[in-house]
């Protein structure tokens, strides 16, 4: 709480790194459903002429995160880091491939990633052993794989994190103290990645289907997107 009074004293110092879904926006079975609401886009508004940075870290493509967050002044960084990445554009059209030829029920083609969606299997167990299968072939073609809450995603072999896009941010913007709020296993490269500023606070936004670990590693819990928006009020 130290850390969180020592941003908030100073905003202009500060960045705030914001994941969109289950953050600023509820969960919701289908992806494209998803709405940041109106009284948290207000409180975004409110907090960018105030902070050094505020940007939005997503697996979702950085277009599709600015229409839905709808807020001028963020910055908006899109699947896990790779559109910081060049050479991701190299393998885009061998991943899109990839996701065509896959016999899966809902494949979400994204300009740099495929992922597979399994929220709304009737049988979640039975489509995740399915999808085992899928991270296979994807791996033996020289991709990468990522798991997140009800989803595979398949990706180019290249380091990029949401802790890596959190870096370059804050190494091209020169500031030194950092939030960050998330709520799935990806977030925790974004938390790994305040390690060593002047004042940090990781912020877990928890549920029963989010990742035990990530609650562990964060310095403050909390229980729902309507209060994480109650904590933007304060900042």
């Amino acid at each position: 709480m130290d850390a969180l009074a020592r941003i908030a004293s100073e905003p202009a110092k500060a960045a705030l790194f914001l994941d969109v879904d289950g953050v600023l926006a509820p969960i919701v079975p289908r992806p494209e459903d998803a709405v940041v609401p109106a009284e948290t886009r207000a409180e975004l508004e409110r907090l960018v002429p105030r902070y050094g940075l505020v940007a939005c870290v997503t697996g979702r493509p950085g277009e599709v995160a600015r229409t839905m967050v709808g807020v001028d002044g963020i910055r908006y960084v899109g699947e896990h880091g790779l559109e910081l990445e060049p050479e991701a554009d190299d393998w885009a059209q061998q991943i899109h491939a990839f996701g065509e030829q896959t016999r899966f029920a809902d494949v979400e083609q994204k300009p740099l990633s495929v992922a597979f969606h399994y929220r709304t299997a009737a049988d979640r167990d039975a489509t995740r052993l399915e999808l085992e299968q899928v991270a296979r072939d994807a791996l033996a073609k020289g991709f990468r794989t990522r798991w997140g809450r009800y989803v595979l995603e398949v990706l180019p072999p290249i380091a990029a994190t949401k802790g890596s896009a959190v870096r370059h941010l804050l190494h091209e913007s020169g500031l030194r103290r950092g939030l960050y709020a998330g709520d799935d296993t990806t977030d925790l490269d974004g938390f790994a990645a305040l390690d060593g500023l002047e004042a940090a606070v990781r912020i877990a936004v928890v549920s029963a289907e989010g990742p035990a670990e990530l609650g562990e590693r964060a310095d403050l819990r909390i229980g729902s997107t309507e209060a994480f928006r109650e904590l933007l009020g304060r900042l």
